[in-house]
C-alpha cells in the first residue's frame, strides 16, 4: 500500500453535491433529538440562575467565599474553561500554518468552541465578584482620576487579554466561514437566504476573492498563536504574581498553556465523536483523523505531566518549607482523593491513547475523553484550593469544598456552553465544505499521480529487464 494511500484522512471520491447536501441536512428543520437536548441545556442554565438569584440576594457569604477562600470552585472553573478555548483556535491557526490536511473536516467546530468557551468563562469574575453592579472596576476603559481600573492588578490584565482573544477568535471563526455562506446562500431560501446572503459578503469564488481570502486567513492564525499563549500566560499571572505558597512559581505560564491545549483537546475529542454519531458524519470525521488527534493529544499529555513533575520534583528538593508541606498536604491531607484522581486520570490514563485499537474504537475514546476533562478540572482545583486552605497564616487555615450554589452554577455552565453549540450547529456550518473538497481533490490528484509514477517505474523496469542478454543465448556464443 502506498503512503498516500495509507495516511489519507478522507475518501477522496466523496462527490461535491453530497458533502454540500450533508451540510444543508443538519441545518433543516430541527427534529426531536435535537429539541430534547435543547430543553436539557435551558433546564442546566435554569438552575444556575436560580442559584446566582440565590447568591445575588444573601451574598458571597452564603456560599462560604469569605477569608481564606476569597478564590475557590468560580475561579477554577473560570480557568478551566479558559484553558477550553485554547485548543480550538490555537491547533487551527498552528495546523493551518503547517498545512496539516486532516485538520480540514473538525477545525470549524473547534474553533467554535474556541468562542463559546470565552463566552462561558466570561461570566465567571462576574459571579465571583458579587457585586455584579462593579464590573467596570476591571474593565479597560480609560480613567482620568487613575483611581479605577488598577493597571498593575493581573485581573486588568485578564480583562484585556479574554476581550481581545475573543473578539479576534470570533472574527477568525466568521471569516473561515465566508465560502460557506455563499453555498449556504444559493441553496436555501426565505430568511435564511438573506442571513447568508448578508454573511457571505458579496462572495462570488473568483481568483482575486480567493487570493485575498487566503492571505487574510494566513495573517489571522499568524495573529491568533502569540495572542492566544499570551492570554493563559497573563491567566497564570492571577497566581504566579502572589506570594503564595504553591503559586509563587516560574513555570506556571507554560504549565498553564500546556494544560489549556489539554483540555481542549479532550474536548475535541468529545465533540468528534458526538458529532460523528448523531449528525452521521463519518465520512468526515474519520478513524484517521480520531487517531492523528489522539497522537496529538498525547504528546501534549507528556508535555503537561513533565511540567507537572519539574514542579514536584522542585518543590520537593527547594528549600522552601511552605511549598514542601503544601505538597505533602495535597497527596495526604483533606484533598488527596482529588489530587490523586488528577493523578491518574491525568497522567497515567494517557497512556491508553499509545494503543492503536484503542484511538481507532469511538466509545473508548468518547470515555477517554471524559476522563482527561475530568483531570482537567479537578487540576484547577487543586491549583486554587488547597493554597487557600494552607496559606502563610495559620488562623485563615480551613478546609472547604464547593457549596450547591457553587456547583449549580458551574452545572449551568456547561449547560450554556452545549447551548451555544447546539444552536450553531443547527444555524451555521459546523464542517468546512469548501476545505473539505479541497482535500477530496488534492488527495484524488496524488492518488493518481502516485499511480501514474508507480506504472511508468513499472515499464521502466522491464524494459531494463528485457534488453539484459541472456546467458547461453547465439549472441553471447558468437562472442
Amino acid at each position: 500500500m502506498s503512503q498516500v494511500i495509507q495516511d489519507k484522512v478522507i475518501d477522496e471520491n466523496l462527490k461535491w453535491s453530497k458533502i454540500n447536501h450533508d451540510l444543508i441536512r443538519t441545518m433543516e428543520t430541527p427534529g426531536k433529538m435535537w429539541w430534547t437536548a435543547v430543553l436539557v441545556c435551558v433546564a442546566m442554565v435554569a438552575c444556575a440562575v436560580a442559584a446566582e438569584i440565590y447568591q445575588y440576594k444573601y451574598g458571597l457569604g452564603s456560599v462560604g467565599l469569605n477569608n481564606p477562600h476569597m478564590w475557590d470552585m468560580y475561579i477554577a472553573t473560570f480557568v478551566f474553561w479558559i484553558g477550553m478555548s485554547h485548543a480550538g483556535t490555537l491547533l487551527s491557526a498552528i495546523l493551518h500554518i503547517i498545512h496539516a490536511q486532516w485538520r480540514k473536516p473538525i477545525y470549524r467546530f473547534a474553533e467554535a468552541m474556541t468562542t463559546f468557551s470565552l463566552m462561558t468563562a466570561g461570566f465567571f469574575p462576574m459571579i465571583h465578584l458579587g457585586r455584579v453592579w462593579n464590573l467596570y472596576w476591571v474593565l479597560p476603559y480609560v480613567s482620568d482620576r487613575g483611581i479605577w481600573p488598577n493597571f498593575r492588578s493581573p485581573l486588568v490584565w485578564d480583562a484585556f487579554a479574554i476581550s481581545t482573544y475573543l473578539s479576534a477568535s470570533a472574527l477568525f471563526l466568521v471569516i473561515g466561514m465566508i465560502p460557506d455562506m455563499a453555498v449556504l446562500r444559493d441553496h436555501t431560501k426565505g430568511w435564511r437566504k438573506k442571513v447568508y446572503g448578508l454573511m457571505a459578503l458579496g462572495w462570488r469564488g473568483d481568483d482575486r476573492q480567493w487570493r485575498n481570502f487566503r492571505r487574510t486567513y494566513m495573517l489571522m492564525a499568524c495573529f491568533l498563536i502569540p495572542l492566544a499563549i499570551s492570554v493563559h500566560s497573563i491567566v497564570s499571572s492571577d497566581f504566579a504574581m502572589s506570594i503564595m505558597p504553591g503559586w509563587h512559581i516560574t513555570s506556571f505560564p507554560p504549565y498553564f498553556v500546556a494544560g489549556a491545549l489539554y483540555s481542549g483537546c479532550a474536548a475535541i475529542m468529545t465533540l468528534f465523536v458526538v458529532l460523528r454519531y448523531f449528525y452521521r458524519w463519518e465520512d468526515y470525521m474519520t478513524k484517521n483523523i480520531m487517531e492523528k488527534t489522539c497522537k496529538l493529544t498525547f504528546a501534549i499529555a507528556m508535555v503537561w505531566t513533565y511540567l507537572n513533575l519539574i514542579e514536584f520534583s522542585s518543590v520537593w528538593y527547594g528549600h522552601n518549607v511552605y511549598d514542601k508541606e503544601l505538597l505533602i498536604d495535597k497527596a495526604t491531607g483533606p484533598y488527596a482523593a482529588v489530587f490523586w484522581t488528577m493523578i491518574i486520570c491525568g497522567m497515567v490514563a494517557p497512556f491508553g491513547l499509545v494503543f492503536q485499537s484503542w484511538r481507532r474504537h469511538m466509545p473508548t475514546m468518547f470515555v477517554m475523553s471524559i476522563v482527561l476533562q475530568i483531570s482537567m478540572f479537578t487540576e484547577r482545583w487543586m491549583i486554587v484550593a488547597p493554597t487557600l486552605s494552607m496559606s502563610h497564616a495559620p488562623h485563615q487555615w480551613d478546609i472547604l469544598w464547593g457549596s450547591v450554589i457553587e456547583w449549580a452554577i458551574v452545572f449551568g455552565s456547561f449547560g450554556w456552553f452545549s447551548l451555544l453549540f447546539l444552536l450553531f450547529c443547527k444555524f451555521l456550518p459546523a464542517i468546512s465544505t469548501y476545505e473539505v473538497k479541497e482535500l477530496c481533490f488534492h488527495l484524488k490528484h496524488e492518488i493518481e499521480e502516485e499511480k501514474r509514477e508507480a506504472e511508468q517505474k513499472a515499464k521502466n523496469t522491464s524494459a531494463a529487464g528485457s534488453q539484459q542478454p541472456v546467458s547461453g543465448s547465439p549472441g553471447l556464443e558468437g562472442a
